[in-house]
C-alpha cells in the first residue's frame, strides 16, 4: 500500500499545530513563532504539510462536483428522494445555482482555505529558515500551491480578492480577473527557477518546475476567456518547456487504465502533478469515487467492504464521444449494458416485482423477481419531474452509464480509496499544444496538431491513425482522454459549449461561466461585492 508520507514527506500530525482558514478575508491564527517551531529541516517540511492536506481536502468533492456536474459529463439526480440534498447537485445540471448553493460555497471555502494556509506557511518559513536552496525551493513550492488555488478561484469565480499577507486582518475587495491572471502568471514565473527540476518520488505530490509550466500552459490556452486576449504562442512555449524537460511520456495503451488504479503513484509516466490519497492517513482528504460511481449491485464483483451508493452517472450526450471506436482502451472505463460477474456469469439481483419496478400494479408485486443487471443510458424522471427524481426501484438505480476510471479499491476498509488523482498530465500538454496551434499559434519542434493528437491516439486505440483534425475533433478527444478528471467545464467554456443544452438543462445564460460569491463569504468580508450577474439572484 502506498503511503502519502513516503511521497510528500509531510507528516499529517503537523495539521494539529495550525489553525484553519476557510475564507480569504479571515486570517489564520497561531501561537507558533520561529522561536519555538520550526527550527530544523524536518520541522520546516512539517510547516508546509497543512497546505497539501488542505488542498487534498475537497479536491475530489466540491472541485469535482462543480467541474463535472455543471457539464454534460455527469449528472446526479434524486432517486426516491435520495441524494436530493436541497437541490445542491441537480442545480449544477440545470445551471440554476444560487448564492447559497452548498457546493459552490464549499468550492470557495476550500480554495480560499488553501490560500490562507499557504500564506501562513510562507510567512513562518520566511522568518524561520536560513537563506539557501532549501528555503528557496520550499517557498517556491508553497507559492505554486497558492497560485494553483488562485487559478481555481479565478477560473470559477472570476474576480476574487488577492491576499498574500499573513496576519493582515483588513477586508480585501475583489481584484479584476485580469489582475488575478497577471498575479498567478508572475508567481509561477518567479517560482520556476527555484522549483525542483526533477520528477518521480522526489517531487511526487508537490509541485516541481514542470507543474508551474503546465499550469501556465493551461492559463495561456484559456487567456481569451480570462482576459480577452489570446496567448496561444505563450501556451505553446510553456508546453515546449514540459516537452523539452524529457521527464514525461504518454502512458501506453496497455497501462492507460492502470494510471488511475489504487496502486498508481510516481511510477506513472504522465503525472506532472497528482494529489495523493491514502485511507490509512488521517487529517483530511477523502477520495470517494467508487462510492458514487459503482452500482450497489456490484459490491461483490469489486470486493468492496461497503455498499456503494452509485448516485451519479454520465449523460448520453457525453457518452456519444466513446461510441465510434471499439478499439479505444478508454471505452473500458465505463460500465454499460448487461453486467457480468468476474467469472463470466450474468450478474443478477433478486428483489420483488415491485422492488424492480415501483409502478408495477399486479397483485403479485411482493413475489420474488430475479433479473440480470442492465445499465441503461437514458435518465428518465419516472417519479417526479419537479424533483428530478427517477424513482426508488431497481430500474431507477440502473439508469445511466457509470464511470470507473478511478477503479474501485478493494484494499480499503472504508469508502476512501488509495487512487491518486492527477491534476496535470502529460497528455494534456500535447493536446493543449495541438489546440493552441489549431487556434492560430505558431507550430514548433516539428509538431503539428495532427501529429500531436495521433501521438495520444496511437497509445489509446489500435484503429487507423487520423488523417486530419479539427477543433471539434480535438474537443471530442479531450472528452475521451480526461473524462472524470474535472477539466470538462473548463473545456466546454473555452469551446463555447457551456451554454448548450443537454439532459434536462435549458439555461443558456453566459453568466453561468462563473459562480456567484457565496453568501457566507460576503458576510465575513464586507469589502466583497457580488458578481454583477448574481446581485439579484
Amino acid at each position: 500500500m502506498k503511503k502519502i508520507m513516503k511521497y510528500l514527506g509531510l507528516p499529517i500530525l503537523a495539521m494539529g499545530l495550525f489553525g484553519s482558514c476557510e475564507n480569504l478575508d479571515v486570517p489564520i491564527t497561531t501561537q507558533l513563532t520561529p522561536d519555538v517551531f520550526p527550527q530544523n529541516s524536518t520541522q520546516f517540511i512539517q510547516t508546509a504539510g497543512p497546505v497539501y492536506v488542505a488542498f487534498r481536502g475537497d479536491f475530489s468533492f466540491s472541485w469535482w462536483w462543480t467541474q463535472s456536474l455543471s457539464t454534460d459529463e455527469a449528472i446526479l439526480p434524486a432517486r426516491g428522494g435520495n441524494w436530493f440534498d436541497n437541490r445542491n447537485y441537480i442545480a449544477m445540471h440545470f445551471h440554476d445555482w444560487t448564492v447559497d448553493n452548498g457546493i459552490v460555497g464549499s468550492l470557495w471555502n476550500w480554495s480560499s482555505g488553501v490560500i490562507g494556509r499557504s500564506n501562513q506557511a510562507i510567512s513562518i518559513l520566511e522568518q524561520a529558515m536560513p537563506a539557501g536552496t532549501e528555503k528557496s525551493t520550499l517557498i517556491a513550492e508553497l507559492k505554486t500551491m497558492r497560485a494553483i488555488s488562485y487559478f481555481i478561484m479565478m477560473d470559477n469565480f472570476g474576480e476574487v480578492p488577492l491576499d498574500t499577507v499573513y496576519g493582515d486582518f483588513s477586508s480585501k475587495p475583489k481584484s479584476t480577473r485580469v489582475e488575478v491572471f497577471n498575479f498567478v502568471e508572475k508567481e509561477l514565473k518567479e517560482a520556476i527557477p527555484n522549483l525542483n527540476p526533477a520528477s518521480g518520488v522526489a517531487t511526487y505530490g508537490r509541485p516541481n518546475r514542470q507543474t508551474a509550466n503546465a499550469l501556465l500552459a493551461k492559463m495561456y490556452l484559456n487567456a481569451q476567456v480570462y482576459t480577452g486576449t489570446q496567448r496561444y504562442n505563450d501556451c505553446i512555449a510553456a508546453c515546449d518547456q514540459v516537452i523539452g524537460s524529457g521527464l514525461y511520456n504518454i502512458e501506453p495503451r496497455a497501462t492507460y487504465l492502470q494510471m488511475f488504479y489504487p496502486n498508481n503513484g510516481p511510477q506513472m509516466k504522465e503525472f506532472i502533478f497528482a494529489v495523493p490519497y491514502d485511507p490509512a492517513v488521517g487529517g483530511g482528504g477523502l477520495m470517494y469515487h467508487a462510492r458514487y460511481d459503482v452500482p450497489r449491485s456490484m459490491r461483490a464483483k469489486f470486493a468492496l467492504p461497503f455498499t456503494p451508493s452509485a448516485p451519479r452517472s454520465t449523460l448520453p450526450e457525453f457518452y456519444t464521444h466513446f461510441e465510434n471506436d471499439a478499439n479505444d482502451i478508454r471505452n473500458k472505463q465505463w460500465l454499460t449494458g448487461l453486467q457480468y460477474n468476474n467469472n463470466g456469469t450474468p450478474l443478477t439481483v433478486t428483489t420483488t416485482k415491485k422492488g424492480y419496478d415501483q409502478f408495477y400494479t399486479g397483485s403479485d408485486g411482493g413475489d420474488p423477481y430475479t433479473y440480470q443487471v442492465d445499465l441503461t443510458p437514458n435518465i428518465v424522471l419516472r417519479q417526479s419531474v419537479p424533483l428530478t427524481d427517477l424513482g426508488n426501484d431497481e430500474i431507477a438505480w440502473n439508469m445511466g452509464y457509470r464511470n470507473i476510471k478511478f477503479y474501485p479499491d478493494a484494499s480499503s476498509t472504508s469508502r476512501n480509496q488509495n487512487n491518486d488523482v492527477p491534476f496535470l498530465r502529460y497528455s494534456d500538454i500535447l493536446l493543449m499544444k495541438a489546440e493552441a496551434i489549431l487556434r492560430g499559434g505558431a507550430a514548433t519542434l516539428g509538431d503539428t496538431p495532427l501529429s500531436l493528437v495521433n501521438t495520444i491516439r496511437s497509445n489509446r486505440s489500435t484503429s487507423t491513425a487520423w488523417t486530419s483534425v479539427t477543433l471539434e475533433d480535438l474537443y471530442k478527444e479531450r472528452s475521451r482522454e480526461f473524462a472524470w478528471e474535472a477539466w470538462h467545464r473548463n473545456d466546454m467554456i473555452r469551446f463555447g459549449k457551456f451554454e448548450g443544452q443537454w439532459g434536462f438543462k435549458t439555461d443558456s445564460d453566459v453568466k453561468r461561466r462563473v459562480f456567484p460569491i457565496p453568501t457566507n463569504a460576503l458576510v465575513l468580508n464586507p469589502a466583497l461585492v457580488q458578481n454583477p450577474d448574481y446581485i439579484n439572484n
